[in-house]
């Protein structure tokens, strides 16, 4: 019943040996599809992040199913485009930390947003961690791969949330999905403050 909060909790403690933000420390140099589809799964952040999306979206049942991790994509690759083409956004890293506490609060306290604000909450992180992966791509070999790559494991992550979450609808299971938001949450925390 509290496997996905054990399974969270013991990959946070062991990655955040890495660093804050590892995804973003390293360039997708040389980089193609394979190189994007990796890539979430190399950084503790964007990884906690997608799988919170799915999460919540579980949570709230319905359209949200599709509409929220719908928009955290959509977003993503708008500030990826802007990241990309140079624009410059502050505080990209402490946004994708704060995606992981506020993402994290949202799943712990099962927070019953309508389905357009909760994609707003969502959009809002997406465009940092776009933004973060879209600087990236001018040193990659190809960059329409690489992001096509990017998009797909993204979407997966987030898959992988709202099947979880699905599969965990019973009183137990929603207690391991809360425990396992605060979990994301302490991460992000560490993230802000611990680097």
């Amino acid at each position: 019943m509290y496997r996905l909060f054990i399974f969270i909790l013991v990959v946070a403690v062991s990655l955040l040996q890495h660093g804050a933000a590892q995804a973003h420390l390293y360039g997708a140099t040389g980089a193609g599809f394979e190189g994007g589809f990796v890539h979430p799964f190399s950084g503790l952040d964007h990884m906690l992040a997608m799988v919170a999306v799915g999460l919540w979206a579980a949570q709230r049942g319905g359209k949200a199913l599709w509409v929220v991790p719908g928009a955290f994509i959509f977003v993503m690759v708008l500030g990826g485009l802007a990241g990309f083409l140079g624009l410059h956004l502050p505080f990209v890293e402490t946004g994708i930390a704060a995606s992981l506490m506020v993402l994290g609060l949202l799943v712990a306290f099962a927070l019953p947003l309508h389905v357009a604000a909760m994609a707003a909450v969502v959009g809002l992180f997406a465009f940092f961690h776009g933004h973060a992966h879209g600087t990236e791509l001018p040193e990659a070999a190809s960059p329409a791969a690489y992001a096509g790559g990017f998009v797909l494991a993204t979407a997966a992550l987030h898959a992988f949330g709202v099947g979880t979450g699905l599969l965990l609808k019973r009183p137990g299971g929603q207690i391991a999905v809360r425990l396992s938001g605060a979990a994301i949450a302490l991460v992000g925390l560490f993230f802000v403050f611990g680097a």
